[in-house]
């Protein structure tokens, strides 16, 4: 069906074919589109439209939904990587001296250091003797001896580890002298036997051996060289 000519003043004139004055051709007639028709306008679809037509989308269909779900797989297929900045176990404890008595003794009495030299506190450990028969005392590690004797009323044997560091430990009593290389776990001494009265030697009132380190003329904690004093670290609960 042909649709009547709009009025001329809707489109603008030409002045072709000599001059005169005639209204340009409208653009839906033969000269522009074939078969002499309009061409029909797309629908606008406003703001409304829009919306309708999302809600109508599938979830199934590629939507938001699937996507979600591609999302959870591919999460799922991604291998586990471990944060190299995790604490990890530390490696076993490997003390750098031994007992000096076997098995390890009880600690009766810690290492207390004195706020001055010339003032009181406990310069070793006292640690705990078997009852009945004679204790033997083992060097913690290798050195040479460096003093067996008596002070005061009570054996000492002294053994310098080199590196600053001398062992000394009483009451004990030794056949060693001055000067004897010993190696670690090697036997230097014994535990002095209690006295006439049955009362065991030493200050512990008890049968005890005391242990003593000096680390370059300063008294230091024995217990350092045998038990483990690393910080303790916090791991993943999963291990």
């Amino acid at each position: 069906m042909d649709l009547p000519d709009p009025p001329a003043s809707w489109f603008p004139v030409s002045t072709r074919h000599g001059g005169s004055v005639r209204p340009a051709r409208p653009a839906g007639r033969a000269g522009g589109v074939p078969g002499g028709r309009r061409r029909a306008r797309a629908p606008r679809l406003g703001l409304a439209g829009v919306l309708v037509g999302m809600l109508l989308v599938p979830v199934g269909a590629g939507g938001p939904a699937s996507a979600t779900g591609a999302g959870h797989r591919a999460a799922e297929d991604r291998p586990v990587v471990v944060d190299r900045f995790l604490p990890r176990p530390p490696a076993a404890f490997v003390p750098e001296w031994s007992w000096p008595l076997t098995p390890d003794p009880t600690v009766l009495r810690s290492f207390e250091k004195p706020p001055r030299k010339w003032e009181r506190g406990h310069r070793g450990v006292d640690l705990a003797a078997r009852r009945g028969a004679s204790t033997i005392v083992a060097s913690p590690a290798d050195g040479v001896v460096s003093f067996a004797g008596t002070v005061v009323d009570r054996g000492v044997l002294s053994i310098d580890h080199g590196q600053g560091r001398i062992s000394s430990f009483e009451p004990v009593t030794t056949d060693l002298v001055e000067g004897r290389r010993v190696t670690r776990g090697e036997v230097v001494a014994t535990l002095e036997p209690p006295g006439a009265d049955g009362s065991p030697p030493g200050h512990c009132g008890v049968s005890c051996l005391h242990w003593g380190v000096r680390q370059d003329g300063e008294y230091v904690d024995p217990l350092a060289f045998v038990t483990d004093r690393r910080p303790s670290v916090l791991l993943p609960l999963d291990g």
